[in-house]
């Protein structure tokens, strides 16, 4: 049930969007600062020096700046043990002027990512990965939302789309993005309220499931995989996948591409994300507000 759509297709523009949740909070990090009350403060990890990872951190922290955050930035050499990064992350717990604990993912392979999230104090998790924020998401609770769904439900927000009814597609089941964002868009409230259905690597049908979709979230990581013969017209798109490609014409040697192959896709659409430039500033934007969020439980 797509609505009937007489403009042409319009860009979800993840840029404006996140530099407008990013503005009302530097208002309101300035009123907590003016009242002589504790400002947001996010901590980082980073083990390693993955240059995506060191990127993600980096774009991170300058958010942190812009909106008058107080932002700590933890490395560590990618060989430290899980011990001692567990227990990094115990003082940060018991540390009352950290809001926010953000471990920046992936992380070396002698290192649990499980340990790590479970770790972190839950009403610290900013990132909303511990099982007790996805508990308590699944039931509808308060909690804090993975940071890539939220960014996006902002997103849908602010443009005011009506999406009660509407045939969602999710593509990807991780826990980061396909299964928070398949129960988001199912929500009794808006956006939500959709019908959803999940795809990944065993869906058979995939293609005949995305020409029935009304809204495609592509979150799977391969480029250019949604094509323009899978998209019905007005369809609503929402692209997370971000991976770089060999590009000779770059001074960077690479370019980025989205999971759906924009060129094509995009004249049939009412709505779509960019890549770079959709979802991307929305996930910072998001765990920003979540970090706002955890520190305004305090004050």
């Amino acid at each position: 049930m797509v609505q009937d759509y007489l403009c042409a297709m319009q860009i979800l523009d993840g840029k404006k969007v996140s530099q407008a949740v990013k503005d009302q909070l530097k208002i309101s990090v300035a009123q907590l600062f003016a009242e002589g009350k504790k400002v947001p403060h996010l901590a980082a990890i980073l083990v390693g020096n993955d240059g995506a990872s060191e990127t993600y951190v980096a774009s991170k922290v300058k958010s942190c700046e812009e909106v008058g955050f107080k932002s700590t930035l933890i490395r560590f050499d990618a060989d430290i043990s899980e011990h001692l990064l567990l227990e990094k992350i115990l003082d940060l717990n018991h540390d009352p002027d950290v809001d926010g604990i953000l471990v920046q993912l992936p992380l070396p392979k002698h290192i649990s990512d499980e340990n790590v999230i479970n770790t972190i104090d839950p009403d610290k998790d900013v990132d909303g990965f511990h099982p007790v924020n996805v508990g308590k998401m699944v039931q509808g609770l308060p909690t804090f939302i993975p940071a890539t769904p939220h960014g996006i439900m902002l997103m849908l927000e602010h443009y005011k789309i009506n999406t009660a009814g509407m045939h969602a597609v999710v593509i990807g089941r991780s826990n980061i993005v396909g299964r928070p964002m398949s129960i988001l868009l199912s929500e009794n409230k808006n956006p939500g309220n959709c019908t959803v259905t999940i795809c990944h690597s065993k869906t058979k049908n995939i293609a005949e499931l995305c020409r029935n979709a009304d809204i495609i979230v592509a979150a799977l990581g391969r480029p250019g995989f949604v094509k323009e013969d899978w998209v019905k017209e007005g369809a609503i798109i929402i692209d997370v996948g971000i991976t770089r490609v060999a590009d000779s014409t770059k001074k960077s040697g690479f370019r980025l591409r989205g999971d759906v192959d924009y060129e094509n896709v995009a004249p049939k659409c009412s709505w779509i994300t960019p890549v770079p430039g959709g979802v991307g500033p929305m996930t910072i934007a998001a765990l920003l507000n979540n970090t706002y969020r955890s520190c305004m439980m305090k004050n």
